[in-house]
């Protein structure tokens, strides 16, 4: 076969390539339409005209398929962008919404009657409870009436023995709670029956059962702080 008769290797300069982007893959043709056209007639010149309609289809299909490619990638990318600013939407009402309620107290504080109390779920000796309620702005419980006594005296049952804030540790026999006021006659019925006996240094009270007991200072026992509750104004 004599060299006038041989076909060139087309050299189309028609690169596919990628890049990477947020959402999907981006394909493009590297090359223009005019370095196309004229491969494609130094090509069609070398061949025979049905083979030249051929390589002209099958680059037409191949610039269709490639625009198909584009819009494929880039629309699951999209739903994915739209899903994520209404995920952001809707946090961001939920966040606005929390803020503009009022908190009388802490998540894991519970009110009652203008106060916040908290209950511990674990256990110091009488000291160390004082000091953790003092670290966070309260202190061991101080009973002001009979319905907070009532509500104290219940949850703790549900615990077990709990610490208050009551001691006689300066003066034995003389019932002190931690803000320095005095144990009122009206409470002294809330002592189990035959408590407080001071037996064995016993000058710290407990809520135990139905009642209050006084105990060694130094065991271990759940405790309730006490605090006052945030004002929430009326709208």
């Amino acid at each position: 076969m004599s060299d006038s008769k041989k076909v060139r290797e087309p050299s189309l300069g028609l690169l596919d390539e990628e890049e990477q982007i947020p959402g999907g893959t981006r394909y493009f043709v590297k090359g223009s339409v005019h370095q196309l056209a004229g491969d494609l007639k130094d090509v069609a010149g070398g061949l025979s005209h049905g083979h030249a309609l051929q390589l002209l289809s099958l680059t037409l299909f191949t610039l269709l398929l490639l625009i198909v490619l584009v819009k494929v990638s880039r629309f699951p990318g999209s739903q994915e962008h739209i899903k994520e600013d209404k995920i952001y939407q809707d946090l961001t009402q939920l966040k606005a919404g929390i803020e503009s309620l009022c908190h009388p107290c802490q998540w894991d504080w519970t009110f009652f009657q203008g106060n916040c109390y908290f209950f511990s779920e674990i256990q110091h000796n009488w000291h160390n409870s004082v000091t953790a309620c003092q670290e966070m702005g309260a202190q061991l419980v101080v009973i002001k009436s009979e319905e907070e006594q009532r509500f104290l005296q219940q949850a703790s049952k549900s615990k077990g023995r709990t610490w208050m804030g009551l001691s006689d540790l300066k003066h034995e026999g003389t019932w002190h709670w931690v803000d320095g006021s005095h144990l009122m006659f009206r409470f002294m019925k809330y002592w189990n029956e035959g408590e407080p006996n001071s037996s064995g240094d016993e000058d710290c009270a407990e809520f135990r059962g139905d009642g209050w007991n006084d105990v060694q200072c130094k065991l271990e026992k759940f405790w309730i702080c006490k605090t006052s509750a945030a004002f929430c104004p009326t709208k």
